[in-house]
């Protein structure tokens, strides 16, 4: 069995300072076997890290569409942002990679794919995001997995970290595996586990997102 957490940011995202060689240090200290980046409209980070890794890296992206956001897994090329959400979907399986929904059932995150959104696609849906540690309330992931179940789709899990030490903590346990064919077929038997962070995350989110601003600011009045 191996360990994989689905949802984890770099430096890459606008809101995160996390160098990927910390993010390579916290993994491992997590004991974690896989990771997938899932960097905000991006795989240029996700690339990067996956030349030096000394654990797998999936290559993802959290692709904001016209409705909410929704991550591809396993991707070879990057998907364009404020694309429809269907439009988003048949670009990542048509690259051969994996329509995964983050946090569907946040109640406080603007950010979230629209509900009636999701459900015009969830005969696309390759995986739901089951449990995702950033949550505001638990509440939110136990609907998410009475909607994975009630689709027959696999659950997912991620940190959706943000900074270093949140990596790891929630992740999918499952069978080993090669490419996105058999990575859904071993998260089907797979097992989620996780906690959830510190609400007080979200203030290093807003930090990171503001010192970006910042430094951008800065270095155009030049």
């Amino acid at each position: 069995m191996v360990k994989v957490d689905l949802h984890v940011h770099t430096e890459y995202s606008p809101d995160c300072l996390t160098p990927c060689e910390d993010l390579i240090r916290w993994a491992r200290r997590r004991q974690l076997d896989a990771v997938a980046i899932t960097d905000h409209n991006t795989i240029e980070g996700a690339l990067a890290l996956s030349a030096t890794s000394p654990i797998p890296i999936i290559i993802g992206e959290e692709v904001r569409t016209t409705r909410g956001e929704i991550i591809g897994l396993f991707l070879r090329e990057e998907i364009p942002m404020h694309l429809s959400p269907s439009e988003t979907v048949r670009i990542i399986h048509g690259q051969g990679g994996l329509v995964y929904v983050p946090h569907p059932m946040a109640r406080v995150r603007r950010s979230a794919l629209e509900f009636g959104a999701l459900m015009q696609i969830i005969d696309d849906v390759d995986i739901i995001e089951t449990f995702n540690a950033r949550a505001a309330f638990s509440l939110d992931n136990k609907r998410a997995q009475e909607l994975a179940r009630s689709y027959g789709l696999p659950s997912g899990a991620g940190s959706d970290a943000h900074q270093g030490f949140e990596i790891g903590h929630a992740y999918v346990e499952m069978p080993a595996f090669t490419d996105a064919r058999s990575f859904l077929e071993s998260i089907r038997r797979g097992k989620v586990r996780g906690r959830l962070s510190s609400p007080l995350v979200h203030v290093g989110s807003t930090y990171a997102r503001l010192a970006k601003g910042l430094m951008a600011l800065t270095a155009s009045a030049r």
